[in-house]
């Protein structure tokens, strides 16, 4: 589990998100940040109030995709550090570029993104969101948000401790 976990968190850090940001236009890009909620201060986009701990890594596009198949792009912007996202050390947000040209927050929260091949509507993909433990959420896409629809580990049905 640790390992997979480290892979999870070092493809998050080391994949090439200079590469996915380089998909969007200067434009697209600082709008798909102000639609996740962030704001461009001192050269980096922040939305998660750190004060500058040791720990913190600022906002990033980690990847650009068209992940319900209408032809427009999605961006998963990241932001890392324990002062706001605890032992998990990162948040996500996911928005979508609009026909009209404009980006909507469709979901974020604490945790490490996996997007899986089983769908909900519109052709969303479920979201399974990893971090610390052994028995993950998985959201699934209902028309209008993101919602808790099982807890799975290495594609199995489990219960979370609590």
């Amino acid at each position: 589990m640790r390992i997979r976990l480290a892979l999870v968190a070092l493809s998050i850090f080391v994949a090439s998100p200079v590469l996915a940001q380089s998909t969007l236009t200067p434009k697209d890009r600082a709008a798909a940040f102000r639609a996740a909620g962030f704001k461009f201060a001192a050269g980096k986009w922040s939305a998660c109030g750190d004060p500058g701990t040791p720990s913190y890594s600022p906002g990033q596009i980690e990847s650009v995709r068209d992940l319900n198949g209408d032809g427009r792009p999605e961006a998963v912007i990241t932001e890392g550090g324990t002062y706001c996202f605890g032992m998990t050390g990162t948040g996500y947000t996911i928005v979508s570029k609009q026909a009209d040209g404009t980006w909507k927050n469709i979901t974020g929260g604490t945790g490490i993104p996996n997007f899986l091949a089983t769908k909900g509507v519109g052709g969303w993909p479920d979201i399974e969101i990893d971090g610390p433990g052994f028995c993950f959420p998985v959201e699934r896409w209902n028309g209008k948000a993101y919602v808790l629809n099982r807890h799975q580990y290495d594609g199995k049905a489990c219960r979370p401790q609590m």
